[in-house]
């Protein structure tokens, strides 16, 4: 194993698995720290882990345990891969965590670059962008786990880390590797040891990685990953790119938790021409609706059905002010993992759910080890095989088109 990947959430964690599939490294995606020894054959190894919203410590010791055991699969590199919208608190966890793992690794220079142009996040002069918005005007201020009020990465991380933070502008990268490196010493000089660094098209991804081909750690959204590959490719350290997709035939379902705005457009789309099933937040508090009558609904229908909890922003502010928020969010993680379980059981071959915390409960929930990538659904989103009859695409509430739904199906089935 040449690159050790470490992602706070499983969607994530896949969207990092299908830049390195795409850009020829042999790739497996694996659900929480593995025992034992990795196969021989993987170049890239990507530690799932579900620490996106989870106290800072843990985080902390959940990514340490994970850098250990990729250090143990002989990775020469390693990459922290968090949101390209730069999920966070002031608590953490992307501060804690790239600080831990860089003392650990006893690195400095870390560049930090949550950009990924391929779905509108670019950063310029240290800012976040979505499209043409600032983080904060995104949508993601309303985020119900971690609300995105400031859009200046630099300050978001100083108030998640013990030490400063740098900066590494746009200017400099659009010189190339060279003033890159040159910056990169400069910040370290000053006693910045995470550099934000500007990137608004792939071709500065590109830039970023050649630079950083010596550094054990980087982190930042699965774009930064895109010039990684080529580093090895040039040391003669990759083999041939993996075989042909395997498409599943059989019976589809969806579940989808994300409250993005992307996502309500897709639930509003599918719900045009399939079977939908609307998720009330107080029946599930109650104990009316159980993941039994969920999944025997799902298991009844036509089509690609498709069940949600997915709803306007002041709706979850509601629903959570009655409840709590970390009740809510238990609640619906059992339900959908209990769901999964059941369709599964129930002969559903095409499973798809859209949310990170959805995405995963139900790997949890399903119990499953390791997720083999498959070609790319949407920018960001792969297809997934996690068995012989099981195939999977775990979608970020941001990412794909209106259609997404019905598309993943399609290319997981192999008839698109």
């Amino acid at each position: 194993m040449r690159l050790g990947c470490i992602g706070d959430d499983f969607t994530g964690s896949s969207d990092l698995a299908n830049t390195l599939t795409r850009e020829g490294m042999r790739c497996v995606q694996y659900v929480g720290v593995p025992e034992g020894r990795a196969d021989a054959d993987v170049e890239a190894g990507i530690v799932a882990l579900k620490s996106r919203s989870t106290p800072a410590r843990e985080a902390v010791a959940l990514s340490l345990r994970a850098l250990d055991w990729l250090r143990d699969q002989g990775c020469s590199q390693f990459l922290f891969k968090y949101c390209s919208t730069f999920d966070s608190t002031d608590d953490g966890n992307i501060g804690p965590v790239a600080e831990a793992l860089a003392d650990a690794l006893g690195a400095s220079r870390v560049i930090v670059c949550p950009a990924f142009p391929a779905t509108g996040r670019s950063v310029y002069q240290g800012h976040l962008f979505v499209g043409d918005k600032l983080l904060s005007e995104s949508g993601m201020q309303n985020h119900p786990l971690t609300p995105m009020t400031d859009p200046d990465l630099r300050r978001v991380l100083g108030r998640q880390s013990r030490g400063s933070v740098g900066h590494l502008p746009f200017a400099v990268v659009a010189q190339g590797p060279d003033a890159v490196r040159a910056q990169l010493d400069a910040e370290d000089a000053k006693g910045h040891r995470l550099i934000v660094a500007d990137a608004v098209r792939d071709e500065d991804l590109r830039v970023l990685g050649e630079a950083a081909a010596e550094l054990p750690l980087l982190t930042g959204g699965s774009g930064i990953a895109l010039g990684l590959p080529a580093n090895f490719r040039a040391r003669g350290e990759l083999a041939a790119e993996a075989g042909p997709w395997r498409g599943q035939s059989g019976p589809a379902a969806v579940l989808s938790g994300s409250c993005s705005t992307a996502t309500r457009a897709q639930v509003r789309d599918h719900a045009r021409s399939h079977p939908v099933l609307p998720l009330d937040p107080d029946a599930v508090m109650a104990g009316r609706t159980g993941a039994e009558a969920v999944a025997d609904w799902l298991l009844a229908q036509d089509g690609v059905p498709l069940a949600y909890s997915s709803a306007d922003p002041a709706d979850v502010r509601a629903a959570q002010e009655r409840h709590g928020v970390a009740a809510l969010a238990a609640a619906f993680d059992a339900l959908f993992a209990e769901t999964a379980r059941r369709l599964v059981a129930g002969g559903i071959t095409r499973l798809v759910t859209a949310g990170g915390e959805t995405s995963g409960a139900v790997v949890e929930g399903l119990g499953l080890t390791e997720l083999q990538i498959g070609p790319e659904i949407a920018p960001g989103v792969p297809a997934i095989r996690a068995g012989e009859a099981l195939t999977l695409a775990l979608k970020s509430g941001n990412f794909g088109g209106e259609d997404f739904f019905v598309r993943a199906t399609s290319i997981l089935e192999g008839t698109v």
